[in-house]
């Protein structure tokens, strides 16, 4: 079966314009596939956050193209680039962004919510199915700021997957959390990648998690 390409950019390049003009991201070309786990690594200052803020359509001011699902971001306009984010992304970030005041359930639900194209019902069956494919469905109908870090975050993973998105993008998923936690949820997305068939490019500092491939930023460019 041929592999279908998830996410491609070509002939990325990315400035920043104050203080001064900064050329930041450098004629990036790439390619993820359905179901691949690929890693973004590189020093300090690399430009892996802006490649992925970039590549996932939060920043949308940039020279060249990128590629979601087969749709051309820069084709869209801010309405319909709102829907396919919804529709199409899920987002993990260092800090989890979950609702204090809410339920863990409330916080997973939320996406789809917005998204309305399933009744709450059948929201609420695939909100526990992700709850227990996480191992947290024990901590449903807990307030998220009662939970520990890395149950919080596996709240944020179970939030990001609701709407059975097309790539998830992830950044520094594991910065906030103690190494046991940390493995943990790298662990889980591996296993949706490769179990589940979950396409996911991540952002990381630590080297030493295996992911299917590699992308490595230098000044801006990808050199391997």
């Amino acid at each position: 079966m041929p592999e279908k390409t998830i996410l491609e950019a070509r002939h990325l390049d990315k400035y920043f314009y104050d203080p001064v003009k900064f050329h930041v991201l450098k004629d990036i070309n790439l390619r993820v596939e359905e179901g691949e786990f690929v890693s973004i690594v590189g020093s300090s200052g690399s430009g892996k956050s802006t490649l992925l803020y970039t590549l996932s359509s939060l920043d949308t001011d940039y020279e060249g193209e990128v590629i979601i699902d087969q749709t051309a971001l820069r084709s869209l306009s801010n309405d319909d680039l709102a829907r396919l984010r919804n529709r199409s992304i899920g987002f993990i970030f260092q800090s989890h962004y979950l609702l204090a005041d809410f339920t863990a359930i409330e916080n997973i639900l939320l996406p789809g919510l917005k998204l309305g194209k399933r009744s709450k019902p059948d929201l609420l069956r695939a909100a526990l199915e992700k709850m227990d494919l996480l191992g947290i469905r024990d901590q449903a109908d807990k307030a998220v700021n009662t939970l520990s870090g890395g149950q919080q975050q596996r709240v944020a993973i179970a939030r990001a997957l609701i709407n059975d998105p097309k790539i998830i993008f992830c950044d520094e998923p594991t910065g906030n959390l103690d190494s046991g936690n940390a493995r943990i949820v790298f662990d889980l997305l591996k296993d949706l990648a490769h179990n589940y068939k979950q396409t996911i490019l991540m952002v990381t500092h630590d080297e030493s998690y295996q992911t299917d491939r590699q992308i490595r930023l230098h000044d801006g460019r990808v050199v391997d």
